[in-house]
């Protein structure tokens, strides 16, 4: 009876130290590969891209070190500066309007609304779509012949008026109209995450002290679901810092160079201008704001982590 006893115990003991550090020892095998073709393409790609925009790299990266030159060339380039300015209006309407269109589906879909799943799936749709093939859905959308434009006019409104792609001084808002399109899904999920994520005892007390719901949501549960605001943001930034295959499939970056975005300046520096050292250059400066702001979250979430360890001791 003490040998049959202890039999399990030992094999309690035993099995997980043994069996599991082999299992960890063979995913980590496993995965490495992976590892270091990950490491190689992202992280050590990125350092080489760096280097090349201080070099006089031409058709071919280079080691000639110039310093700031390319930079100096970059930025009083006319297409870089529409291109710049461009992003920054993208980037502007895009995140007022994906953060403010997504958080009040959010919160529509906090209301234990039912067949929520199959909602929540129809707004993730667009996001699970190709960049490219939302552009052209959105270009014949916006085709005065065959889109809205042609569809109200058929309706009896003859004197409608909607092409904003033919039109460079109007064709960042189709841009804007469809990158937003495929957004504001994602922004939605994540700050429905964020929402979902607050105590009940934080809606109990609102309840009880006759806080609108309203002032609920903006002043206290917004505050407390930082993380998820940050994700949102992050995801935000990058998907707008690299928006190209929206503009090649729905302007082609015209008419002219109306709607240019910064990748489609690196792009056209390297394969038609064949100037490697001036399209690492622009990559560099997309890669910048991305740093600065995972540099900001590191910070915030540092300052945080510290404060609630003195607010313990």
């Amino acid at each position: 009876m003490a040998n049959i006893a202890a039999a399990p115990a030992t094999a309690a003991v035993a099995g997980p130290s043994g069996p599991r550090r082999r299992f960890q020892f063979q995913a980590i095998i496993a995965t490495l590969p992976m590892i270091i073709i990950g490491f190689m393409v992202f992280f050590v790609a990125i350092l080489f891209t760096i280097y090349w925009s201080f070099t006089n790299s031409g058709m071919f990266p280079g080691w000639g070190w110039v310093g700031l030159k390319q930079y100096e060339i970059l930025w009083n380039t006319n297409n870089w500066q529409i291109a710049v300015s461009n992003i920054w209006l993208f980037a502007i309407f895009s995140l007022i309007i994906n953060f403010t269109v997504g958080f009040l589906i959010a919160v529509a879909m906090d209301q234990n609304i039912r067949q929520e799943s199959l909602f929540r799936s129809i707004f993730l749709y667009p996001f699970a779509m190709s960049l490219y093939v939302t552009g052209l859905a959105w270009q014949w959308i916006l085709d005065p012949n065959l889109g809205l434009q042609n569809a109200v006019q058929n309706w009896g409104f003859t004197n409608f008026r909607f092409a904003p792609l033919g039109d460079p001084g109007q064709a960042m808002i189709g841009l804007i109209l469809g990158g937003c399109w495929q957004g504001a899904g994602v922004t939605m999920a994540v700050l429905l995450a964020g929402i979902r994520g607050v105590d009940q005892e934080i809606w109990k007390a609102s309840k009880i002290d006759g806080i609108p719901t309203w002032k609920t949501y903006l002043f206290i549960v917004v505050p407390m679901m930082r993380g998820a605001v940050a994700t949102a943001l992050v995801l935000q930034v990058t998907g707008i810092i690299r928006t190209f295959d929206l503009v090649v499939s729905m302007t082609g970056g015209g008419p002219g160079i109306a709607t240019w975005m910064p990748a489609m300046y690196v792009i056209n520096a390297i394969q038609s201008k064949l100037n490697v050292g001036q399209g690492s250059a622009a990559a560099t400066m997309m890669l910048a704001p991305i740093a600065l702001l995972l540099i900001i979250r590191a910070v915030v979430s540092w300052r945080n982590e510290r404060r609630a360890g003195m607010n313990v001791t």
